[in-house]
């Protein structure tokens, strides 16, 4: 966290759970959106919020079926790939999505 952090640090707001029913008891997030190149759903069809929380798997293995449906598969996005290439870089697709909200907010500070 601090190599990736570099220099921002000081705006991070870095918060751990034990896990995911602890995360989703202590957050109890209105709008929760999955991500996995399993979805039908891109993350361009969709009205971003503040607030909203983004929920990314880890790259060999994407997040656990449990967690992708559990809020419905309408909560669960994906973003275009081209057929048979791999899946898209972790932190690259993170930053797509934020970008992407962060446009539909107008660029606000509280994003």
């Amino acid at each position: 966290m601090r190599r990736a952090g570099l220099d921002y640090h000081e705006w991070a707001d870095v918060r751990s759970y034990d896990n995911w029913d602890d995360f989703i008891n202590k957050t109890a997030p209105t709008n929760l959106f999955t991500f996995s190149t399993k979805a039908k759903k891109y993350y361009t069809d969709v009205s971003f919020q503040d607030g909203d929380y983004l929920a990314f798997g880890p790259e060999t293995r994407g997040l656990p079926q449990e967690i992708r449906e559990a809020r419905g598969m309408d909560y669960c996005l994906r973003l275009p790939m081209l057929e048979d290439s791999r899946s898209m870089n972790l932190s690259n697709a993170v930053s797509v999505v934020v970008y992407e909200g962060w446009r539909q907010l107008g660029f606000k500070d509280s994003c």
